[in-house]
Order: structure tokens, then sequence, then C-alpha cells
């Protein structure tokens, strides 16, 4: 695969201002010896030397280390000249590790990450431009919500891999033996979640169970559902918008829990805590991340019969929020180039669709999903949750500077409070509100 060659990027080296700023001191070293010339005598002889590149994989689940390792084996055979070397890491604390690495100018190459968290780093001039090196094809194979999540201030910082959705898992028995067909069409109204959770909320049973011991997250990647983006503008200037749009989810959950379909204490709960219930009969549907597909298979009692309905849609449409995980460059890197077109194969539909169903997540591309559905077509659960990919939209609060504090020390408290009926709608506004400017004092 022939390499294209670009203008090298630098970083900036002027004060910059954004969340890193304060964290990260603006060397002039970075990951691999900037933009020093060599001294004489030095690479004599070293033009045959393959390039190396270090790329930092976050992925922790055997099934993905391995598809991760195969996509880069097959890179190193057919490029003979530039080879990958993965460096493997967790997510855990990742955040911080890349301020260190940052700071002491020891990034790799190629950066692991996710949308939501990588936006700082390239705000802050840590992360090479993409846009010269994404081709047209790969452009214009991701949905347009998905691209604009790894777009900052009109930079391309992030080639899109793998994400997930919201889907309504259900345990057909329970939803036959109280005589409710399995929805089949193309989305599922949050009405028609409500009617079957209503018809099977019967003999200490819950129509619905819901983990949302961190509701934050949930409330905003289903919010377009209802016409809620939270947050109007971008960076610093952003602006906290909480009106009928915003509020409409929360306030459906607390109905819900009024009325005895959604079981209360699944509210004070994480996903992985409701499966227990869901295996046990005590709740006949459970919203979850999809990638759960993949531990339901695994984890369920023998003979558990269980399925996956249509993506969930709401009075404005079934857009769920997208937040990719992503591959980066760092911007000191000595390889941009090569490590660009290493994106690029990559996100090869073949390998996104290889590692996405060993996640049990949902590939960035179209192509992909199409790949994955192919391969796909005798395991039906799958159908329903790649057909939510072409629902992702855009993010308004992946480009907010503040938003990682507002949703650790004012929004999930107050949405927490809210469900468990200690405010009212009104109260939570309020608070989500106050909680904002003060932030932003």
């Amino acid at each position: 695969m022939q390499v294209h060659r670009h203008p090298r990027p630098t970083r900036r080296t002027a004060a910059v201002a954004g969340p890193l700023a304060a964290l990260l001191l603006l060397t002039a070293c970075g990951g691999g010896g900037g933009d020093e010339e060599p001294a004489a005598g030095d690479g004599a002889g070293d033009a045959a030397e393959p390039v190396t590149l270090e790329f930092q994989s976050l992925s922790d689940q055997p099934a993905a280390i391995e598809a991760t390792q195969a996509v880069v084996d097959s890179w190193n055979a057919e490029n003979p000249d530039v080879q990958v070397e993965i460096v493997p890491a967790g997510w855990d604390g990742i955040y911080d590790k890349l301020i260190t690495q940052f700071n002491g100018g020891a990034a790799p190459d190629v950066i692991h990450y996710e949308a939501a968290s990588i936006v700082p780093f390239a705000r802050d001039g840590y992360l090479a431009d993409l846009s010269e090196y994404m081709s047209d094809e790969r452009r214009a194979d991701i949905p347009e919500g998905v691209l604009e999540s790894v777009t900052v201030d009109d930079q391309v910082i992030a080639y899109p891999t793998e994400l997930q959705s919201y889907m309504v898992f259900a345990n057909r028995g329970l939803l036959e033996a109280a005589g409710v067909e399995v929805p089949s069409g193309e989305t599922m109204t949050w009405d028609e979640l409500r009617e079957i959770a209503t018809a099977t909320t019967a003999g200490g049973v819950a129509g619905l169970g819901w983990g949302l011991k961190s509701p934050t997250a949930a409330f905003m990647t289903l919010g377009p559902q209802f016409g809620g983006e939270y947050f109007d503008g971008s960076g610093a200037d952003a602006e906290l918008v909480v009106d009928e749009g915003e509020t409409a989810l929360p306030e459906l959950v607390a109905e819900m829990t009024a009325d005895g379909t959604l079981a209360p204490v699944t509210l004070s709960q994480t996903g992985s805590e409701v499966l227990a219930s869901f295996y046990a009969g005590q709740v006949a549907m459970t919203i979850q991340g999809s990638f759960q597909a993949a531990n339901i298979a695994t984890d369920a009692p023998e003979g558990f019969d269980w399925v996956v309905l249509p993506p969930l849609e709401g009075p404005e449409g079934a857009e769920q929020a997208a937040n990719p995980q992503t591959l980066s460059v760092n911007i000191d890197s000595e390889h941009p180039e090569e490590a660009a077109q290493f994106l690029e194969f990559f996100t090869e539909p073949e390998n996104l669709a290889s590692l996405n169903r060993a996640d049990a997540l949902i590939p960035a591309t179209t192509s992909a999903q199409e790949a994955l559905a192919t391969e796909l077509a005798e395991e039906p659960n799958w159908a329903p949750i790649l057909a939510s990919g072409q629902y992702f939209t855009g993010a308004p609060y992946l480009f907010v500077d503040a938003y990682a504090q507002w949703k650790d020390t004012v929004a999930t408290p107050a949405f927490q409070r809210f469900l468990a009926g200690e405010t009212d709608a009104a109260a939570l506004g309020e608070e989500l509100q106050a909680g904002w400017d003060e932030i932003n004092a």
C-alpha cells in the first residue's frame, strides 16, 4: 500500500486555552523527536529500515484484543516499510495517562480513545488534523452525525471506529405469556414500550428494568428523540438549554416508576446489575447498551429466550447522540502520514466488521455495518442493533468545555434526586441551570 506524503503538522507552542491547559505543559518535545535535524552522520544507511508506529490500544476483552491484533498483523504483512506495534493499555485511568504522556513527550503515534474525551486534547493542540489524509471514500462512508462527533473547529481529529446504542432487550416468554406480540417494525415508539411494560407488569414482574445509577449519559444520548439537545454553542461559550425536550425522558421514567411498570430498584443499579433481575424473570424488558448482547448470549441461563426489540423512536425520531470510539494521531508523531494511512486501513469494512463483532458494537461506517449485517444474517438479534446505527446524530455536549465537570458534579446528582422522587421537573431544570451557571461564573 503506497503511503502518500503531506507536509508534517506540528503542535502549537503558543499558550493554549482549554480544559487541559492547566494540566499539560506545552513542551517542545514530542512522541519521537519533533522537528530536530539529525546530527551529521546520523541515519546513515537507515533508508531501508522500516518506520515503526506505536499504537496504544484500549481493547481489553480477549476477542477484541485478538481482532485488533489480526488487523495489525495484516497491515504489517502488507506494509513491510511501515510496521505497527501495539502498546496495550486499559480504559481505567487512561485520561490521566494521556495527560502524562503528552506532558512528557511520550504519547504514542496512534491513540485509541473516545470522542467525548479526545476533544479537549484536540482543542489544546495535541492531535493532528486528519482532514487532508482522510480519503473521500472514507469520508463518504461515515454517517454525518458520526463524522461531526470527531470534527473540531473544522478539523477531523480522529477516525471513528465503534459505537454503542441503547436497545431494549426482552424476555420473549414473558411477552408471549402476557399476550404481547413481539414488535418487528423498523422502530418501536416509547408509547409502544409503555404499552408492553403495562401488559407484562403483573404477579411480581415489572415490565421494565433500567439501570440508571449514572443516568446522564443515557439521557444525553436518547435526548434527541424528544428534541433535547441540552447545549447551544460550543467550547467555553456554550449555553445550557433545559426545556421540555430535555426533561421529557426523565419525566417519562418517573411516570413509569410511579405506575409500577418500571422497577424502582433498578434506578439505583448499573445496567449489568439489572441483568440479574432480567435473567430471573423479575423484569420483562431492560434498556441496555447494545454491547450487552454479547454478555447476555454468554451469561444468560440455559434456555433463556431473549430478543432485541427494534430501535426506540420518540416524537422527534429515532436518533441517538453519537460518541464513538476513536483513533487519533499524535501531532508530534514523526510519521503522521504513515499513521493516517494505517487508520485508513484499520477502518476498511472487513476490519471494522471483525472488530465490532468481537466487541458487540456498531461499526462507525455504513459499509462495515452492511458487511457485519451480511455476516450475521443468521443471528436475528444483531439486526435491530445494527439498524440503530443509521440513526446516530451529532452530540452537542461533546464540544462543551465544562461538560465533564457539570455532568459529574451537577447533572448526575440532580437526575438521581429527581428519579428518587425528591424533586419535580421544574426543580430539576432549576438545579441543572444553577449548577451550570456556578461552574461558568
